[in-house]
């Protein structure tokens, strides 16, 4: 059977008219700001604090765009007869965006928590070389870094919060009134000491 002519074009308009009808769902960006996923990728931050000068990141990156210099300095010891230690510095920290594919590498293994995504995603430059940011302006993006999510409710306490609780909560048993402290080790059958004979 052969095609009624004209019928694609009724379908098309047909289509057309359905859409003309509907609400607008475009956002008037920059008017309206976009409601941005919980997880964007905008920029990368750093807490320079946390820096340990490791090189894990810049060796990991696989566009080389992350450039650190850095010096060693020597730390006095703290005790007498102690030795002196040496540390890492950092002079100078920089993320060429240019360049950088956003794949997150650098956060991943970054064993010190120094690097964080940024949901912001305005930062256009005129001028390529601009891109680069130094250690500053990625210390600005750190403060723009949302705070962590809620842990799920049905999800297991991490190892370290529960060895800190039983930690915590044999503390408390051996300070409370009645039981052995670490000054006063009691008797042999008494409660908490073991019976070594």
């Amino acid at each position: 059977m052969a095609p009624v002519p004209g019928s694609g074009l009724a379908k098309g308009l047909a289509v057309t008219l359905r859409t003309m009808t509907r609400k607008t769902v475009t956002e008037q960006y920059p008017d309206a700001q976009p409601e941005l996923p919980p997880r964007t990728r905008g920029v990368i931050g750093l807490f320079e604090e946390n820096c340990t000068v490791c090189m894990l990141c810049a060796r990991e990156c696989p566009d080389w765009c992350i450039y650190i210099d850095s010096h060693k300095e020597t730390v006095p010891a703290a005790t007498p007869g102690g030795r002196d230690r040496s540390r890492n510095v950092l002079d100078r920290f920089a993320i060429d965006f240019a360049l950088c594919m956003y794949c997150g590498i650098c956060i991943e293994v970054c064993p010190f928590d120094a690097l964080f995504w940024s949901p912001e995603f305005e930062y256009a430059e005129t001028d390529i070389r601009d891109l680069t940011h130094e250690r500053d302006k990625l210390r600005e993006w750190m403060w723009t870094v949302p705070a962590p999510p809620a842990l799920d409710p049905g999800a297991e306490e991490p190892k370290e919060l529960a060895a800190a609780r039983k930690a915590a909560d044999k503390l408390a048993a051996q300070q409370q009134p009645g039981q052995p402290g670490p000054d006063h080790p009691g008797q042999p059958g008494e409660p908490g000491q073991e019976d070594r004979t």
